[in-house]
């Protein structure tokens, strides 16, 4: 059973702390990282280095969309490829555990889980352009 007081108010919760974890990941990449040294790395993966800087942008722009639940849900089943991309292409070698060496692909696949949960549930409470508000479940 779904609590319908409670779920748009959990949903509110796990887009905020989606978005923090996007925006802190985009930040990582330009502020630490930096944006030439990203798109060094994306490049020693055999990427474009270009890539680096349009991840980096919808990282952070996705985040802001997140937090403020602007069309949230479709901003969390747009970010999953990038998930899915960090376990292929960087963490899907290095084994299951996030504290093997390198980086396992434990986190990026409970943050793609997190986001499709996100797309299943919708904006959630206080979101500025709702999307089908919670489809079934109305806040009351």
């Amino acid at each position: 059973m779904i609590d319908q007081k409670t779920a748009p108010y959990a949903a509110l919760l796990l887009r905020v702390s989606l978005g923090i974890m996007f925006i802190a990941h985009g930040l990582l990449k330009l502020m630490v990282f930096t944006l030439p040294g990203t798109a060094a790395f994306f490049h020693s993966l055999g990427l474009p280095g270009w890539l680096a800087y349009v991840v980096t942008f919808a990282e952070l722009a996705a985040g802001v969309a997140l937090i403020i639940g602007f069309k949230a849900r479709y901003v969390a089943l747009v970010l999953i490829p990038d998930l899915l991309g960090a376990i292929i292409l960087v963490h899907g070698a290095n084994g299951w555990l996030f504290t093997n060496k390198g980086g396992g692909w434990e986190y990026p696949a409970f943050w793609a889980v997190a986001l499709f949960v996100q797309f299943l549930l919708g904006d959630g409470a206080m979101a500025v352009s709702p999307s089908h508000r919670m489809n079934t479940i109305k806040a009351g």
